[in-house]
């Protein structure tokens, strides 16, 4: 049984939560995320732990969706690096395609000030999800000249990451939880590497506090949660040659990854 059979079987026990309630009840656009790695032993207890409050959000009878996002960066990575070092000010861009509709936003997440995360989001069209058009430039250059008074890079594709997701919403205590799992990593660029992640799952707890009640109980459960993106290790697998001190042991432990020596010739970060 893998990290998927585990979701798939426990989320079929819970309570919908429509779209429509999730947006009304628990949208938190700004909130404070926290990232979690699972095996699906843990899975299957945490999900086994969480009281009847929790709702799987369901559309159209589906309660695990197909995802694939493409995140955009500068041609050094400057926000890999800005990540890497733990910089206040940066953010994440990226398009977010919702596969089974086939929806597609145009997505922004800022670092706030006292840590916490603000998302901005427009809608985007298909055929356009692995490029930035004028809108898409148009709307982010006004995000950083507002936030953070700086002007829009040279972005461009750097990786898509596809998976699998399933979400559970407490309207009570206004918090979310995503699962994902089938991590498959692609280069943006022209090597077309592909790299598949290990059988494991990423939770992430979306609260107003950062301490909500799945919070709560993987603490309970001796869970730590950990200082990872799906960007930056992702980066990170398809350009092992990068350093990725940050995330070093979460990578080597979970990830079977080691770094590379640098590439002759090719993008190398410096703190």
């Amino acid at each position: 049984m893998t990290c998927a059979d585990v979701l798939d079987a426990a989320l079929a026990l819970r309570a919908p939560i429509s779209l429509e309630a999730v947006n009304e009840e628990a949208a938190l656009q700004r909130r404070v995320d926290k990232k979690f790695l699972l095996s699906r032993g843990q899975l299957a207890s945490l999900l086994a732990r969480l009281d009847s409050d929790f709702a799987v959000m369901e559309i159209a009878g589906r309660r695990v969706f197909g995802y694939s996002s493409t995140y955009f960066d500068t041609p050094g990575l400057d926000q890999f690096r800005a990540h890497r070092q733990g910089r206040r000010r940066r953010f994440k861009v990226r398009t977010r395609t919702y596969l089974d509709s086939g929806l597609c936003m145009f997505e922004a997440k800022l670092k706030g000030v006292r840590g916490e995360t603000d998302k901005h989001r427009i809608p985007y069209s298909l055929e356009n999800s692995g490029i930035m058009n004028g809108e898409a430039q148009e709307f982010l250059t006004g995000l950083l000249d507002s936030e953070y008074g700086m002007p829009l890079p040279e972005l461009r594709s750097v990786m898509t990451v596809d998976y699998r997701r399933g979400t559970l919403v407490n309207p009570h205590s206004r918090e979310r939880l995503t699962l994902d799992v089938g991590l498959l990593c692609r280069d943006g660029g022209s090597g077309g590497r592909e790299v598949a992640g290990p059988d494991l799952v990423v939770v992430e707890t979306k609260s107003e506090d950062g301490r909500g009640v799945a919070d709560r109980v993987l603490a309970e459960m001796g869970i730590r949660d950990l200082s990872m993106s799906k960007y930056c290790v992702g980066i990170a697998l398809l350009h092992p040659h990068l350093p990725a001190n940050r995330w070093n042991r979460v990578l080597r432990n979970r990830f079977d990854w080691d770094r590379a020596p640098a590439e002759a010739g090719g993008v190398e970060l410096v703190a």
